[in-house]
């Protein structure tokens, strides 16, 4: 058993799949999101996209910067994760404007303050005005908040998206032998980002946070973790939240702010590829749950080769020299440098690299597709090559 399932937490989701695996598929079953019928407005030519998503654990690190430091501004970034998760979804199906947007927040009232509550609606507007300024609109429909104590340890913030679009203009993914992967770069700073990004994005935060911090969180903050979890991966790190670590090319921040680096959103760059490519492109896959293994549920018969990663950025290293964790483990729990994955034509990547690049995003040609029976990832990283095949692919 992999340290992320010895912490509670199901990297293959494979429950979550059996108990979905008799619901309708949607429209375009293969989508990387379900799309619906215009049930909005019954327009045959139309469709609709509902998504939801949250902030996952990412809150409970958040809970414990902001109790050591005072800090607030980490809780904007929190909104941001819970949206951007929903939003890059929605734009590997093709959708990349006008989200309707509806929050719900649970949280434990006697340890988180209202002023936090504040500070995550605020993120959400401030963010939806950020991207208002990139062209891309979401229209706030305002949301619940909950005191849930009983079943909320600290907070949990979720978002739920809705939108329309045009079924032609739906990308469904049709990943080919002879295609190239373009990544686009987690790490850096965007032209719409205020400060380096570590790159975390929202998923493998249980394991960052557990194999980077010291044990001394587990006794002053016991209401971060699940009671229920082997004492032994329980903060078992050597890192304090407000330690000091370089940053490439100068300057430095600290682990906490790294690892709670705000998600990054894609959709300003996926809607200029989209106008300028449109049907060119392939597939566009958001390396989330399942890290570089994600890929696996929207092709069959390939062989995806990923040989010319991003280096390792510092947030990933921190978290594999402090864990131990195997190289193969991280690159099925972490993105490890990419998260979003355009696939196309060698002959269009240019393009997709230029584009991405205008917006300060690092972008290359990552891998390729070649013929295969069955379904294969290999990742051939400078910490060895790993095969993963769909039947133990980790989603």
């Amino acid at each position: 058993m992999i340290k992320y399932e010895k912490r509670g937490v199901s990297a293959s989701k494979t429950e979550v799949h059996e108990a979905i695996a008799h619901l309708d598929k949607g429209l375009f079953p293969t989508a990387f999101c379900k799309i619906l019928p215009d049930v909005a407005a019954g327009n045959p030519a139309y469709c609709n996209l509902l998504h939801a998503d949250t902030a996952g654990t990412k809150s409970s690190l958040a809970y414990l910067y902001w109790r050591e430091t005072g800090d607030l501004s980490v809780w904007a970034g929190v909104a941001q994760d819970a949206i951007v998760m929903n939003l890059d979804d929605m734009a590997c199906s093709g959708c990349v404007n006008d989200f309707v947007l509806s929050g719900t927040i649970g949280r434990n009232k006697s340890l988180v303050s209202g002023d936090v509550i504040a500070a995550v609606i605020r993120g959400a507007s401030d963010f939806a005005q950020q991207m208002q300024h990139l062209g891309i609109r979401i229209h706030l429909a305002g949301g619940e908040t909950a005191d849930v104590g009983d079943i909320v340890r600290t907070i949990d913030v979720g978002y739920t998206v809705f939108a329309r679009m045009k079924r032609k203009e739906v990308v469904v993914p049709n990943i080919k032998p002879g295609d190239v992967i373009v990544g686009f770069a987690s790490f850096g700073q965007a032209t719409y980002e205020a400060e380096y990004n570590g790159g975390m994005g929202s998923n493998g935060l249980t394991a960052a946070r557990h194999d980077v911090l010291d044990q001394s969180y587990a006794s002053k903050y016991p209401e971060s973790f699940d009671p229920n979890l082997d004492p032994s991966v329980v903060y078992c790190g050597n890192q304090l939240l407000t330690n000091e670590i370089p940053l490439p090319g100068g300057g430095k921040t600290t682990v906490g702010k790294l690892i709670l680096s705000p998600t990054r959103t894609y959709v300003p760059v996926i809607r200029e590829v989209m106008q300028t490519l449109g049907k060119k492109i392939h597939a566009f896959i958001h390396v989330t749950g399942g890290g570089q293994t994600k890929v696996l549920r929207f092709f069959q018969n390939a062989h995806i080769i990923k040989d010319n990663l991003f280096p390792v950025p510092p947030l990933f290293d921190l978290i594999q020299k402090s864990s131990g964790t195997p190289w193969r483990e991280m690159y099925q729990v972490f993105n490890m440098g990419h998260r979003m994955e355009v696939y196309l034509s060698p002959k269009h990547a240019e393009t997709v690299i230029a584009i991405a690049e205008k917006y300060g995003i690092q972008a290359q040609i990552i891998g390729k597709v070649r013929r295969g029976t069955g379904e294969k990832v290999t990742v051939n990283s400078p910490y060895g090559k790993f095969d993963f095949l769909a039947e133990n692919a980790q989603f």
